[in-house]
């Protein structure tokens, strides 16, 4: 993480989100008492994130289901691992509004690609799990063209992690594995643990609440 972000996200913790310029008028459903929407960059465009505002809105049918079969879908516990921090939605608000502006932070839908062009959270780019997966088919050249993407430095022998981004990680919940397995991954692969966020409640309690989603890009 970059010293900027690293002093300026407990920042906006402590003192509140920054809100988008677009607020001007206050919303009945809000954020948090004294927030009621941000703005993100999701491909480039801005994109306002605010909760819905029919307060009879129900959560949409492909995340209303209470079990799913385990395995695989089973409840994931509440640390991805040593060392990374697991978020809640303020927090992870607070990342994807600085990834808007700090190239340094990437915020990431695991999911497959299909899930991510049905829906994903603005701001959001994909990376399936299977991508970064030895086991599921990755290879090391695609495996290393991905870390070099992140800021990690291959010299033929090791992976350098100095200028390694922050990655905020993301799936479909509190029972999806596929952002565990990301995480997991990484830190196999050296990844620090302290430059890895984990949103536990994925897409989820990310409709549970209300949020706004959007159809993913290429």
């Amino acid at each position: 993480m970059t010293i900027r972000a690293r002093f300026l996200i407990p920042c906006i913790l402590a003192f509140g989100l920054a809100a988008t310029p677009a607020a001007a008028q206050s919303l009945e459903v809000g954020i948090t008492p004294s927030l009621d929407r941000i703005e993100v960059l999701h491909e480039g465009e801005p994109i306002v994130i605010q909760r819905e505002q029919d307060t009879f809105h129900t959560v949409t049918p492909d995340f209303s289901m209470t079990s799913r079969p385990c395995p695989p879908f089973c409840i994931q516990p509440m640390r991805a691992g040593p060392g990374i921090e697991t978020l809640g939605e303020l927090e992870f608000l607070a990342y994807l509004q600085q990834a808007s502006e700090d190239p340094d932070i990437v915020v990431i839908d695991s999911r497959g690609a299909d899930e991510y062009a049905r829906g994903t959270i603005p701001g959001a780019i994909n990376l399936p799990w299977e991508r970064l997966h030895f086991a599921s088919g990755a290879s090391p050249e695609e495996v290393q063209r991905y870390l070099a993407e992140f800021g990690v430095i291959f010299d033929g022998d090791f992976y350098g992690f100095s200028n390694a981004k922050t990655l905020v990680l993301f799936c479909n919940g509190p029972w999806c594995g596929q952002s565990p397995t990301n995480l997991r991954t990484l830190t196999g692969l050296g990844y620090p643990p302290d430059r890895l966020k984990w949103y536990r409640g994925g897409m989820q309690l990310w409709h549970l609440l209300g949020f706004t989603t959007i159809p993913g890009g290429s």
